[in-house]
């Protein structure tokens, strides 16, 4: 049997950054997250965030292209919130694009904590710069 020791952390945002994560999607949101990392294969250590984008920290196997975990993910989670969570003026959608940051061992606790605790950092600007969505999804002008 393979081992293998892959952290990563994953951080995307609602289409057009829209405050889709309501109080009443936030909890099964985040637990069909958990339950989708584990069918794949993977393992959920930690997710949060704030209406409009989530963190989440995994390990993934090496045989899962993290392209495809997150395709996954994004997909299935969609599905679920509009189907099981309806909202006939937000039809729940993520934006294409992401952002992945590999992860050492010896930082995942920190990693974990920082996902966690997003309400917190963004109402106290305490946020990393190069892990937040704007950040990720901000192209520079030419």
């Amino acid at each position: 049997m393979p081992r293998w020791n892959l952290y990563y952390h994953f951080v995307w945002a609602t289409h057009e950054r829209r405050p889709l994560i309501t109080p009443i999607r936030e909890a099964p949101l985040y637990q069909f997250i958990d339950y989708k990392t584990t069918e794949l294969g993977g393992s959920l250590h930690a997710i949060g965030g704030i209406a409009d984008h989530v963190h989440v920290i995994v390990s993934s196997p090496p045989s899962l292209a993290l392209s495809e975990y997150v395709k996954a993910i994004k997909g299935s989670s969609s599905r679920y919130l509009n189907a099981n969570y309806p909202n006939p003026s937000a039809k729940f959608k993520w934006q294409q694009e992401y952002g992945v940051f590999s992860i050492s061992p010896k930082s995942l606790d920190r990693a974990i904590a920082y996902a966690q605790t997003q309400k917190h950092h963004h109402a106290h600007g305490t946020t990393f710069p190069h892990v937040e969505p704007d950040a990720i999804f901000t192209r520079p002008s030419p």
